[in-house]
């Protein structure tokens, strides 16, 4: 099981990778920009 950091980094390394801002993201996720940025820096759970 990945750690909150490592979840957080393979989140924003597979999203620039994709070439999305964190709004992109989150819009093609159906969350807000803020949710994605709480998972990057591994301040979220969910």
């Amino acid at each position: 099981m990945l750690s909150m950091k490592e979840f957080g980094e393979l989140i924003a390394s597979k999203r620039k990778e994709l070439g999305y801002t964190q709004e992109a993201f989150a819009g093609k996720l159906g969350i807000t920009p803020q949710a994605v940025s709480k998972w990057e820096n591994g301040v979220s759970q969910t």
